[in-house]
């Protein structure tokens, strides 16, 4: 699964990839900096695998995995070609989802390319140019259902009946992500691959003033209620400190660093974290003596295709799984009582893997 960081030039979308992959790219002050996209595979935190190690002993502990994408900054008349517009656009339409970098911080040093600081306005500039790739695209496509339609053909009727509703939505400004329409329409709008239909996690960049004391939160409450009005999340975030905390090595000096700034937790662990959420993700684990390890499925995955995520021949060969839930590990402590008491159930090919499923997969080759 792939996760798209998108906004206009000089917005800390780079200083914030480089943070979350503790990597060097440029973070240059000037547009385009980025130009082919830059990926990083980013480990999930999950407290949960320490949480199995104290009960099940094993030689190493293996996170689940989140692919980040740092798209170069669009900039307006993206979706004509301005700015090698078409080729950034591509980069978004092979992500899952976006998490679309929000300036909100002033420094004279970083130019702005609109000349002042406004996050609804830049919102609106890199939106539009989505919407107007969209709306081109589907105009497109209806010329070519609505001449299969004129035959008959049912399902084209269809098609074309759910392209003029999505390209009504889109003219009134709406993205697609939230469009309210039933499951095999959904699907037929997935099958457009377009770059409105994606989740949308908005990350308000701010400065170390605003983090440490909550100081002028005027532009981060602007792009919150924006957000929550669109049904999408927001996260506040200082791109510059999240630098300077992905540097820190020792989890102690990590967490002391953390308490200056009066912070739980890294602005990046809870973006991933909900990033993961909402590409509607979900965990199970394996655990022995050789590893702890975390996989990643989508929600509402069977039995049979968690297996193959492990391996095709898992799937292939399966046969039954033996299941238990985390909870009743750290209920119970030992994988000896949850058989005692009868918590480590035989599942089938019908089952239904719940996040936080630890799983031992039996299987045929």
């Amino acid at each position: 699964m792939k996760v798209g960081i998108i906004g206009l030039p000089n917005v800390g979308k780079s200083t914030i990839f480089n943070a979350l992959t503790a990597s060097d790219i440029p973070a240059n002050n000037y547009p385009f900096c980025t130009i082919e996209p830059n990926v990083g595979i980013v480990p999930v935190p999950d407290s949960r695998l320490d949480q199995i190690n104290q009960f099940i002993e094993t030689n190493k502990i293996l996170s689940t995995v989140i692919e980040f994408v740092d798209i170069a900054g669009l900039v307006k008349g993206a979706s004509k070609g301005e700015g090698l517009g078409n080729k950034f656009l591509s980069h978004i339409r092979n992500v899952d989802a976006i998490v679309h970098v929000v300036r909100a911080f002033e420094n004279s040093d970083i130019t702005h390319v609109e000349g002042d600081l406004n996050p609804l306005r830049d919102i609106e500039i890199i939106e539009t140019e989505l919407l107007l790739k969209d709306i081109e695209k589907l105009n497109n496509r209806l010329e070519k259902i609505k001449k299969i339609s004129k035959s008959g053909d049912k399902l084209a009727i269809q098609e074309t009946k759910l392209l003029d509703q999505a390209i009504v939505e889109l003219n009134n400004g709406n993205m697609l992500n939230h469009f309210d329409c039933s499951d095999a329409e959904r699907k037929i709008i997935k099958s457009w691959f377009l770059l409105t239909d994606k989740p949308i996690i908005y990350l308000c960049n701010v400065d170390e003033k605003t983090i440490q004391s909550e100081a002028d939160l005027n532009a981060y409450q602007k792009v919150q209620e924006y957000a929550e009005a669109n049904k999408n999340h927001c996260l506040m975030i200082c791109g510059h400190l999240e630098m300077e905390i992905s540097k820190i090595i020792d989890n102690n000096d990590k967490k002391d660093f953390l308490d200056m700034y009066n912070l739980s937790a890294s602005g990046l662990d809870k973006l991933i974290s909900l990033a993961y959420k909402q590409l509607g993700l979900i965990t199970f684990f394996t655990a022995g003596e050789q590893e702890i390890r975390a996989w990643t499925i989508p929600n509402k995955f069977y039995a049979p295709q968690a297996a193959g995520t492990i391996h095709t021949d898992f799937e292939k060969g399966f046969i039954k799984a033996e299941v238990y839930h985390i909870s009743d590990l750290i209920e119970f402590h030992s994988e000896s009582i949850l058989r005692e008491k009868g918590k480590i159930r035989q599942e089938g090919k019908d089952y239904i893997i719940k996040d936080g499923d630890i799983i031992f997969f039996k299987f045929n080759v």
